[in-house]
């Protein structure tokens, strides 16, 4: 009988650890289907760290979320989905940007870069690999970042986090990341001149707090 149990019991676990991907304790999988593959956060940051100059981060998130609640070190910042005037149930409507794929284009090389896409939890980012595979980079050289920076929703109703975002994600796992604002990372267009001048020298700009 204790036999039978420690079979059902392994076969449990078994079962479980191949729903996702599992790293630093958190279990991770894809939001949903997309074209290219799926890496963990550390897997990223791994990547990035082999080949740093032809891997490379791209946080889809909005400019408020790049900015106030932070972004890995050196993601560039390319927003999928931008924060309209227009109040609804949840809050503010997001609207489509509509030039995500030339700016990936203009900042990236389709031939040789390989780009690993971040949002808030993993679910933006999928359709942002969908825009990464259209726009002509190789299915074999774009990847989701499971998790996200934050991390998915806590769902133990017991817990005092429950409903916050506590599952995983970048953040969570402890890599590096910063609320610095660097003109070689921030979204291109939002910068004039002067400012796009030294995007070939990383300078650190300074933020009102």
């Amino acid at each position: 009988m204790m036999i039978r149990k420690g079979i059902f019991f392994t076969l449990a676990m078994v079962l479980a650890m191949s729903a996702g991907a599992s790293a630093g304790g958190f279990a991770y999988q894809a939001g949903k289907a997309h074209l290219g593959g799926d890496v963990t956060p550390v897997q990223a940051y791994e990547m990035v760290r082999k080949d740093p100059d032809h891997t490379f981060l791209v946080d889809c998130r909005t400019r408020a979320e790049y900015q106030f609640v932070g972004h890995p070190v050196g993601a560039h910042h390319i927003p999928l989905r931008f924060f309209s005037t227009t109040a609804g149930k949840t809050g503010y409507a997001t609207v489509a940007n509509p030039d995500f794929a030339n700016e990936l284009r203009a900042r990236f090389n389709p031939d040789q870069d390989t780009l690993i896409v971040l949002c808030r939890s993993g679910g933006r980012s999928c359709t942002a690999c969908d825009e990464a595979v259209n726009a002509g980079f190789s299915e074999d050289r774009v990847f989701n970042m499971m998790g996200g920076f934050e991390g998915g929703k806590n769902k133990n109703p017991t817990s005092v986090y429950y409903g916050k975002r506590w599952d995983g994600g970048w953040k969570r796992e402890g890599l590096p990341w910063t609320y610095a604002m660097d003109a070689a990372t921030m979204y291109r267009p939002d910068l004039d001149g002067k400012e796009a001048a030294t995007i070939m020298t990383p300078t650190r700009l300074k933020v009102s707090q």
